[in-house]
C-alpha cells in the first residue's frame, strides 16, 4: 500500500496515547459532522505497542500527591472502567502502605480523593495498619507502616491486550494505522507544521499529534524546541539551563510463582500493592544490608504469563539525554535492562512484605526486562500545542495508565481547551506553577 500524500490528522506513535487520541478524535469528528476516522493516519516506525506502552507493568492508580495528577487520573480510571473486557482491565484496586515520613502526604491524597468522589479507605497508626494488612494477607510481616491508603478503584491491565483493544476501536472507527513507517523530519512553513517526512515519503497534514513516548526527545528537536529550559520555582527563584529531558531506566521483573498463590485471605484477587518503607532492607537470602535509605516496591499477580510481577524505583541513566540510545528499546537493549541489583532488592522487598515470598529468589524469571523513559524537568507530563498545529503529548513515563488523555487531547486538537490538561502546559516552567513534590522515593508520585 502506497504512502498517502496527505492526511488531515497525522498521529505519530501507536502506543497508549497515540491510539487513544486516534480513537477519540475519530469519534469527535463524527459526532461534530466534521469527518471521521478516515481523516486520521497513525504512523509508527515499528508497530502497535512496540515502545513503553507494550512493556508496561500495567498498574492503574490514582495515588498521586499532586492534585492535578489526581483529578486527571480519576478521568483515566473512568475510561478504563468503560470497557474492561476490551482493555483487559482488572479493577481490583490499588493499595499503598507508607512510613511516618510519608504520612501527611498520604492523608492529603486521601482527603482530596474524597473531595472528588474517588472511592478509597484510609488507615492510620502502625497497629491498625498492621491489622488491616494481616486481615487481607495473614502472612503480612512488614513493619514500620503508619499509613495505608486502599483505593477501591484502579487495578491493572495487560499491556499488549489493552493496546490491541484500543487499536481495534480505532480501526473500527475508520482510522488507518500504518506500522513500519519512520518519521524522519517535520516541515514548518509560516509558523505551522505543513508535513511530516518519513522513510516512505512525505505526508502533508493539517494537524500533527506527537505521542512518541521515550522518543519524544527526537521529535522535540525536529520541532526546533529547546533542549534546555529555565525553571522558575514557586518562590520565584530561577534555575537556568535545566535539561528538558532526563532518561530514567525502569526496573520491573517477574517472580515465577503460581499467581494463584498471591491471593487475599478470602481467596480473592488482591489489589496492586505498593509498599514504601524507611526500615532498613536486608538481603532475603544472606542477611546482608541492601539499603538504609527509603525504598519502595510494587507488585501484582500476572495471570497472563504466570508469576508475580512488579518493580522498584527507576534510576537516572548516566549520560546526557542527547547521547542516550533509545533504540533498540526495552528488553532488546543490551544496556538498559534490569540487573542483579534489582533482582536482589525486589525479591528481598517481597519477602519483607509477605512470608510466602521468603527465599523465593531462585524463581525470579531470568529474562531481559525493563526500558527507559524520557522525563520532563519536573517529572510530570507536558500536554501542549506548539507551532500552531503540532500537539505534543510528552507523558514523562506516566503514559500507560493514562488511557483517557486521548479523549481530552482530541477535543483540544479540535479547538476546545480542557481544564484537566491546563496544569500541564509547557509555560509552567516559566511561571513557576509547578506541581508539588511528595516524600515518595519514586519520581512520579
Amino acid at each position: 500500500m502506497s504512502t498517502p500524500a496527505h492526511a488531515p490528522y497525522v498521529i505519530v506513535g501507536a502506543g497508549m496515547h497515540g491510539l487513544s487520541t486516534a480513537w477519540h478524535l475519530a469519534r469527535e469528528l463524527q459526532a461534530r459532522g466534521a469527518g471521521g476516522g478516515a481523516d486520521i493516519l497513525v504512523l509508527d516506525k515499528t508497530g502497535v505497542g512496540a515502545g513503553a506502552s507494550g512493556i508496561a507493568c500495567g498498574t492503574i492508580r490514582n495515588n498521586y500527591f499532586q492534585p492535578a495528577m489526581r483529578e486527571l487520573m480519576a478521568h483515566n480510571v473512568s475510561v478504563w472502567e468503560s470497557d474492561p473486557d476490551a482493555f483487559a482491565y482488572h479493577p481490583v484496586g490499588f493499595l499503598q502502605t507508607a512510613p511516618e515520613a510519608m504520612h501527611a502526604d498520604v492523608v492529603q491524597i486521601y482527603t482530596e480523593q474524597q473531595a472528588i468522589g474517588y472511592d478509597s479507605v484510609l488507615v492510620e497508626g502502625e497497629r491498625d495498619c498492621l491489622a488491616y494488612m494481616q486481615d487481607m494477607f495473614p502472612d503480612w510481616q512488614a513493619r514500620g507502616t503508619t499509613t495505608v491508603l486502599h483505593e477501591k478503584q484502579g487495578g491493572y491491565a495487560n499491556n499488549k491486550r489493552s493496546l490491541a483493544g484500543l487499536s481495534a476501536k480505532a480501526r473500527a472507527a475508520g482510522v488507518e494505522i500504518r506500522p513500519g513507517t519512520r518519521v524522519t523530519g517535520v516541515r514548518l512553513d509560516g509558523g505551522a507544521v505543513t508535513a511530516v517526512e518519513t522513510d516512505q515519503g512525505t505526508i502533508t497534514c493539517d494537524k500533527l499529534v506527537v505521542a512518541a513516548g521515550p522518543w519524544i526527545r527526537d521529535f522535540w528537536a525536529m520541532l526546533g524546541l529547546p533542549d534546555q529550559v529555565d525553571i522558575t520555582g514557586p518562590d520565584g527563584t530561577v534555575y537556568p539551563g535545566r535539561p528538558m529531558w532526563t532518561y530514567w531506566a525502569l526496573q520491573e521483573g517477574t517472580l515465577e510463582v503460581d499467581p494463584g498463590t498471591f491471593t487475599t485471605s478470602d481467596g480473592s484477587f488482591p489489589p496492586v500493592v505498593h509498599h514504601d518503607s524507611d526500615v532498613p532492607l536486608p538481603d532475603d537470602m544472606d542477611g546482608s544490608l541492601i539499603t538504609e535509605a527509603m525504598w519502595g516496591i510494587y507488585f501484582k499477580p500476572d495471570f497472563d504469563f504466570g508469576g508475580v510481577q512488579g518493580g522498584a524505583a527507576p534510576y537516572i541513566v548516566g549520560h546526557p539525554a542527547a547521547q542516550v540510545a533509545v533504540d533498540p528499546y526495552g528488553p532488546a537493549s543490551p544496556e538498559f535492562v534490569v540487573g542483579e541489583d534489582f533482582t536482589r532488592m525486589w525479591t528481598s522487598g517481597l519477602a519483607h512484605c509477605l512470608k510466602r515470598f521468603e527465599k523465593q529468589r531462585p524463581l525470579y524469571r531470568n529474562e531481559p526486562s525493563g526500558g527507559i523513559g524520557a522525563f520532563t524537568p519536573d517529572s510530570f507530563p507536558v500536554f501542549d500545542t506548539f507551532h500552531e498545529n503540532a500537539y505534543v503529548i510528552a507523558d514523562s513515563n506516566h503514559g500507560y495508565k493514562m488511557i483517557g488523555v486521548g479523549a481530552l487531547v482530541a477535543k483540544e486538537v479540535l479547538g476546545d481547551p480542557q481544564a484537566l490538561l491546563e496544569p500541564f502546559r509547557f509555560s509552567r516552567y516559566a511561571t513557576g506553577k509547578l506541581h508539588p513534590v511528595s516524600h515518595s522515593p519514586f519520581p512520579w508520585s
